[in-house]
């Protein structure tokens, strides 16, 4: 191990030691107070949370309803997409595999998967299974995203193992941090290459059964037959509105390994019991494999609000875990965002406590100030801050963000494009690794469409001489301008963010379209 991850590793687990003094029990009703003070304040279409304190479940609570308007309350066993917690159970499962010795985390990915290929021949040479889960692979953050999201699209897990090869890194491998979601994808892969199942089926196997979450959802199913689920949520005229309503069959997608499970409140809490207490599942995990998950195997980046907040002095991500101190005590946590829902999750392993948020709407600002509340509570208790205080600091955030210019810029006066306007951008296009693209004439306009993602179609606009795109199904916080470089046979058509603050997923940097043919 590096001497820098090392020190960082002894930090974590040398941290909470020295400051693990028991918090004093909530005053009554405390939990349930915060709890209605964020779905309050956030007018909330639904939430759902569970407390632990010293292995035990002190505290659930459940507000809203499963769909706004119809009448379906929420309850502790609905099930919610957890989004990218899904992570830590997927290197759940690799823990699993290993711990069976069925893979080694020092094991080329390329002995599972002989076909993967990164831009950098080296890089493909060397990617372990660790370095999968761990958000050092040189990419950029979110690279490759718009093969993942948004749903539904045609872009089987082949593609985008495939599209790897294709995306250029923006750092060196094994230096630098940035998120990313393709490679958990990959990771799901090699284990069902190592444990000789699906990914789905794996999950079941290594987990939701020896752990009892009888409700969880992975892979294939059928949301009639199981009931009582949350539908994720936009907001839209100040009123919470459904968006992407379960069909009659939910699909085994592509994304599942980074962020596809969807469990309840009480599901996740068994989830919480089982990591923090091993006698909860004395055969379920072994003490090796249980550090391996909750080592500091990649520094992070402090942010301000942390240092401002929580006093943090190290963070780092473990194996589909974000670890960190938090008031001089160790904290292991993750969150998760996806298709209108939100989640958070965050332990105390040195208390054995823990928190855990499931939010069906636009529910970012919730979760932060919520779980920031709640686990306060423990941490220092003299503070006595409670989800109002929190409220106030993100709003605070967001006026200074905007003061400084982040904010979504005013269009000129618009119009729909024609054809005679934009002669030079109408025809096929291609990307490597996104595929094609067309630009042609339609219903007296130029219409974007993408071949193997439906929800990218939209109408072409002008403000004042400059193009961009506006979505049929997505918001304005999605839209992009439409750019020209290059000239002759090096022409190539590039997309970008209109709204500097666009969720990262939206990876329109990494396109470069060439031109491939007229329109039909």
């Amino acid at each position: 191990m590096k001497p820098l991850l090392l020190c960082l590793a002894l930090l974590s687990t040398a941290l909470p030691a020295a400051a693990a003094a028991a918090a004093p029990a909530p005053e009554a009703g405390f939990h349930d107070r915060m709890v209605q003070q964020a779905f309050d304040h956030y007018r909330l279409p639904g939430i759902a949370v569970g407390v632990i304190e010293d292995g035990e479940v002190v505290h659930v609570a459940t507000r809203g309803e499963l769909a706004a308007g119809e009448g379906q309350p929420v309850g502790a066993d609905s099930l919610f997409k957890i989004a990218s917690n899904t992570k830590a159970m997927t290197a759940a499962v690799l823990a699993r595999l290993v711990q069976a010795g069925r893979l080694r985390w020092d094991d080329p990915v390329t002995r599972y998967l002989p076909s993967f290929r990164m831009y950098d021949p080296w890089v493909t040479r060397n990617m372990q299974v660790r370095d999968l889960l761990i958000h050092n692979s040189g990419l950029g953050l979110g690279a490759g995203d718009l093969m993942l999201w948004p749903e539904p699209n045609h872009f089987s897990r082949q593609d985008i193992i495939a599209g790897l090869a294709h995306l250029k890194p923006v750092g060196s491998f094994r230096s630098d941090y940035a998120y990313d979601n393709l490679l958990y994808v990959v990771a799901g892969e090699v284990a069902a290459v190592a444990g000789g199942k699906s990914y789905s089926e794996l999950v079941r196997q290594e987990i939701f059964v020896p752990l009892g979450m009888e409700r969880c959802q992975v892979g294939e199913w059928s949301p009639a037959a199981v009931g009582d689920i949350a539908q994720p949520h936009y907001r839209q005229d100040g009123r919470n509105v459904v968006g992407g309503r379960d069909g009659a069959r939910e699909t085994d997608f592509p994304s599942m390994a980074a962020g596809g499970v969807r469990c309840s409140v009480n599901d996740m809490l068994r989830w919480m019991q089982a990591l923090l207490d091993p006698a909860q599942a004395p055969d379920w995990l072994d003490a090796t494999q249980r550090r391996a998950l909750w080592t500091a195997h990649m520094p992070m980046p402090i942010s301000q609000r942390l240092r401002d907040w929580d006093n943090t002095h190290f963070l780092a991500y473990g194996y589909g875990w974000r670890l960190s101190d938090m008031d001089g005590q160790w904290k292991v946590a993750h969150t998760g965002t996806l298709s209108g829902m939100y989640s958070s999750l965050a332990l105390l392993p040195d208390r054995r406590s823990g928190v855990v948020i499931l939010i069906n709407g636009e529910g970012e600002a919730a979760r932060t100030a919520l779980m920031q509340a709640l686990l306060k509570h423990q941490t220092a208790p003299a503070a006595g801050h409670d989800v109002l205080h929190y409220a106030a600091l993100l709003e605070r955030e967001t006026a200074q963000r905007r003061s400084a210019g982040h904010v979504r810029p005013e269009l000129e006066p618009v119009h729909a494009a024609d054809a005679r306007e934009l002669a030079a951008y109408t025809g096929i296009w291609a990307d490597p690794w996104f595929g094609r693209i067309t630009l042609c004439p339609a219903d007296g306009g130029i219409t974007f469409a993408a071949e193997k993602s439906p929800a990218l179609r939209g109408q072409v606009m002008l403000s004042g001489r400059r193009p961009w795109v506006q979505w049929q199904e997505l918001g304005e916080d999605a839209e992009a301008w439409l750019q020209l470089a290059g000239n002759g046979a090096q022409r190539r058509l590039h997309l970008r963010a209109i709204d500097p603050d666009i969720d990262f997923s939206y990876d329109y940097q990494d396109l470069e379209f060439e031109r491939i043919g007229a329109c039909p």
